[in-house]
């Protein structure tokens, strides 16, 4: 049975799509502004479906951030995690005793995976950030090591007084397994400008992860949407990821990364809807043709959406996250964990086929708590 497009426009797009020709920064336009979301879904799904089958991936993780004092406090205009010092109320710093303990005992529960970041801390040492990353190589050596955005590791160069490749040299050299890929927001400068002045521009961004794919360390990469972004500045940012591929090759996952405005300095303007996260879902995995995997982040979506994305372009709903704190602190009202079994229940009703997998998409073979991937 053939599918039937109420919005005529999107048939040169299928098209395109059929035929694997790279879509223009028109046809991301028109894919944001179609009025039949369920066409634009349709053809996500058929690129989804070519690159990852009916697999729905998910993992075994653990979110710790480790302070969120940070310098840009005044600066970041979406965030509501950040604190100005430890004397302000709300603010948290870890010792390393803290975050091993925190770390262990996810280790302890199976855990695959420590996604880890954290504030531009104008006072924590270098060699805090390297015994975070040697102390978890030496006590959990199998669980996967995913530490620090670009901007915190520009931080890092600059309060260690390295190049960025030396900052990143060490790190490797502790530990440091991959990058997450936070601190993109929107690269468009002038509402970059208005969002978050003083950050690193894309550029920096960039170079960063392009230094970091060169030395063997693979990284995600995101786009903070439902603010005060334009259509434009969105398929301008899509297209700006899918060229850095085509440099680097180094990025695993794109994760569009919706706007929580609630406790920020945006909290006047509207939560992103239902329609509007699969949209951008089914848009990136249409426009992002050489990024392998498409994320639907369900802290920031909620289950039912991120759910429901596993048949607009995504094809990993993310893990089981034991702790969140970031999007919390932003309103969310998703859960802060859920169990595997409800996890791969869910990718199960929506049709996809549940695989853990470890951070680099290799599967994993699990018995009780323990567990090893498939990877060579």
């Amino acid at each position: 049975m053939t599918f039937q497009f109420s919005d005529q426009q999107l048939i040169p797009i299928h098209e395109k799509v059929m035929a694997e020709v790279r879509l223009s920064f028109e046809d991301g336009i028109m894919l944001f502004q179609s009025p039949d979301l369920l066409g634009v879904g349709y053809l996500a799904n058929i690129v989804r479906e070519r690159k990852n089958g009916n697999i729905g991936y998910y993992n075994l993780n653990q979110h710790i951030d480790y302070t969120n004092v940070c310098i840009l406090h005044a600066q970041c205009h979406f965030c509501a995690f950040a604190r100005k010092n430890i004397e302000t109320e709300g603010a948290w710093e870890l010792s390393l005793e803290q975050f091993l303990d925190k770390a262990v005992y996810s280790g302890e529960q199976g855990c695959t995976e420590i996604h880890c970041v954290g504030g531009l801390h104008p006072k924590l040492p270098f060699d805090y950030y390297l015994a975070l990353l040697r102390g978890l190589k030496e006590r959990m050596p199998q669980v996967h090591r995913k530490f620090f955005t670009a901007v915190e590791i520009h931080h890092l160069a600059r309060i260690s007084k390295q190049s960025i490749k030396e900052t990143l040299i060490a790190l490797k050299e502790a530990g440091l397994d991959s990058i997450p890929g936070g601190g993109a927001e929107i690269f468009a400068q002038e509402t970059r400008d208005k969002i978050c002045r003083g950050k690193i521009d894309a550029d920096k961004w960039f170079d960063i992860h392009w230094q970091a794919h060169q030395l063997g360390i693979p990284s995600n990469a995101t786009m903070l949407y439902g603010h005060i972004e334009t259509l434009e500045d969105r398929v301008d940012h899509l297209i700006r990821i899918r060229e850095g591929q085509n440099r680097s090759g180094g990025f695993m996952t794109f994760i569009p990364l919706a706007f929580h405005p609630e406790n920020t300095r945006l909290a006047y303007v509207p939560s992103t809807s239902g329609l509007t996260d699969l949209r951008c879902i089914a848009v990136s995995r249409l426009m992002l043709d050489n990024i392998p995997h498409i994320r639907a982040y369900w802290i920031m979506l909620g289950l039912k959406t991120a759910q429901i994305a596993l048949n607009f372009g995504a094809d990993d709903i993310h893990g089981t996250v034991t702790e969140e704190k970031i999007t919390h602190m932003a309103g969310a009202s998703s859960p802060k964990s859920v169990s595997m079994d409800h996890i791969s229940r869910l990718i199960q009703e929506a049709g996809r086929d549940p695989v853990e997998r470890d951070t680099l998409y290799n599967e994993v073979i699990r018995d009780g708590n323990r567990w090893h991937s498939t990877a060579a």
